[in-house]
């Protein structure tokens, strides 16, 4: 089987196909047009839907572009050009917080998300150039491929090296300088039968599972082109094998433990204050302090013991600036309720001589006097400054400032025989720093609650890209995931994934429901608890090691 010409198209082409498909694949994270079109009715993709079949399909298109590009140096450009694409539709939101709330000039703010992206491919760029040079190897210009063995193993090792450095540049993506994952792959796969295997490896599992039936479908599409039809049935069955296993382990309960206890009773506020008064004195502090003062004291009151939980900076106000006996008067309350009733809310914490905190503080009746908890990873720029980029944060208008770091691991709050986990915004993206609390089965979270404050991002895709991200972490840890938010999504999620209850984003109200906790400890938390996402990084380089040798081996043949 000779490998085919080099590039079909001239190389602009090529680049603009690259570009077509990474858009497809920041769509298929959460579809992002809320105008219904002929085409999203027929696949059924509404707004903020995943899609497993584009992300897979766009992925497929940038592996046959890599394998029949004419050099590595195109096949990188492929792949960046592909991954700038792809994280710029991802998170173009982050336009609307730097120009429409932090008064960036368009421009500059356009050309911030853009090179952001840039950066942030290279990862794939080097991935695309990885895959390029094991394709190189097997598929030779003008080279006839020995009968024997030789296009089974070209099928197995290409697909396997693409796998490997494409998991490798994800997980780059997400873990240096703090790492920013936001979109990876594998959220599109949320509701797919892949989604079997999140409690077993975890999101960048399951976009290494995505990526290796990508390149299948890419490798079958050239054996189509030369009538090797043997080699689309072997791909064929593969994928079959591989979609046996995901419904196999959909049957097999991924987390073991005690018998569940009774629900517990909730109320999550979300006060869709406006982010360009959130911090202003006349308008959304006081709104602020009355809506979710008043409902916090309504709570109080309830008729069965009831967790309230309040979004991130619900009170935007540190407690030495609020007015005097604000949080006094709201402790007493839950404290003189007629049942035991306790509240999460969101404030910050600190002064100017011990720095601030990011915060979640527990009102009421609670097995932890006091309790409090402080995000741990913080956002870049919005918590701390880079080194070397104050010069941009002084052009904006946010107020930003480097927080003071909580520990990863950190206790839960007890109530009702539940543990209730906290995570602030952002950190739920870090499913490895999440399953590092569940290394102690006796002191895991059974709960997980998520409050968040995602107004800075407007009415965009950004919603239900982070209700999605909640909705992974919950299968891979095998626990609901409670979320308390100021603009949406404020949500219950079980154990499985699924959302049970929600309040219309964007809107101001109060979600009364249930949640029943969940014990025993995923393999995934077992793993990513004890040495975070090494295994999976060690284990694609060994993959890729070992394809990298077959190829040259074979490629001397």
């Amino acid at each position: 089987m000779p490998r085919p010409a080099p590039l079909p198209l001239p190389v602009w082409p090529a680049l603009w196909v690259a570009v077509m498909a990474g858009l497809a694949q920041g769509a298929s994270i959460a579809w992002p047009l809320a105008t219904p079109t002929a085409l999203a009715d027929a696949l059924g993709w509404t707004f903020g839907s995943p899609s497993a079949g584009l992300q897979i399909v766009s992925l497929a298109a940038l592996v046959l572009l890599v394998l029949l590009a004419a050099s590595a140096k195109q096949a990188a450009l492929i792949g960046w050009t592909f991954g700038t694409a792809w994280l710029a539709a991802t998170f173009w939101w982050l336009f609307v917080s730097l120009h429409v709330y932090g008064g960036l000039a368009a421009t500059l703010a356009v050309l911030a998300v853009l090179a952001l992206a840039a950066a942030l491919a290279l990862y794939y760029a080097m991935a695309a150039a990885g895959t390029w040079y094991l394709g190189a190897q097997f598929f030779r210009p003008n080279r006839a491929v020995a009968p024997k063995n030789r296009p089974q193993a070209a099928l197995v090792f290409i697909a396997s090296g693409f796998t490997a450095c494409w998991t490798l540049a994800e997980l780059a993506r997400g873990t240096w300088f703090t790492g920013f994952p936001w979109g990876a792959g594998g959220y599109a796969q949320v509701d797919s039968p892949l989604a079997a295997f999140a409690p077993w490896v975890g999101v960048y599992g399951i976009g290494a599972l995505s990526a290796m039936l990508a390149a299948w479908a890419a490798l079958a599409v050239l054996a189509a082109r030369q009538a090797a039809w043997w080699l689309l049935a072997w791909a064929l069955v593969l994928a079959a094998a591989l979609g046996g296993v995901a419904l196999a382990l959909s049957r097999v309960p991924a987390a073991s433990g005690p018998a569940p206890r009774p629900p517990v009773a909730l109320q999550l506020l979300q006060g869709n204050i406006p982010q360009n008064e959130k911090f202003q004195a006349g308008t959304g502090i006081a709104q602020a302090l009355g809506w979710y003062g008043q409902e916090l004291l309504r709570a109080s009151q309830a008729e069965v013991p009831t967790l309230v939980v309040a979004p991130e900076t619900a009170i935007p106000l540190l407690p030495a600036d609020l007015p005097p006996g604000y949080l006094l008067d709201l402790q007493t309350a839950f404290a003189q309720a007629p049942q035991r009733h306790a509240a999460l809310v969101g404030i910050p914490l600190g002064s100017m001589a011990q720095g601030y905190t990011n915060s979640v503080i527990a009102l009421g009746s609670t097995e932890v006097p006091g309790y409090r908890y402080d995000k741990h990873h913080l956002v870049p720029f919005g918590e701390f400054i880079p080194p070397a980029f104050g010069w941009f944060v002084r052009a904006l208008n946010i107020p930003l400032g480097d927080f003071n770091r909580g520990a990863l691991v950190q206790p839960a709050l007890g109530f009702q025989g539940e543990r209730f986990g906290p995570n602030i915004c952002y950190e739920d993206l870090f499913g490895e720093e999440l399953a590092a609390r569940f290394v102690d089965a006796a002191t895991a979270p059974t709960v997980l609650v998520n409050i968040s404050n995602i107004g800075w991002f407007g009415d965009t895709v950004a919603v239900p890209q982070h209700l999605h991200i909640s909705r992974m972490r919950s299968l891979e840890l095998a626990r609901p995931m409670v979320r308390a938010t100021n603009t949406g999504a404020t949500a219950v999620i079980d154990a499985q994934g699924h959302v049970t209850h929600a309040l219309p984003p964007h809107s101001r109200g109060v979600l009364a429901a249930q949640v029943q906790g969940a014990e025993g400890i995923t393999p995934y938390a077992a793993w990513a608890g004890r040495w975070g996402l090494w295994p999976l990084g060690l284990w694609c380089g060994l993959v890729l090691v070992l394809a990298a040798a077959w190829a040259r081996v074979a490629g001397r043949r």
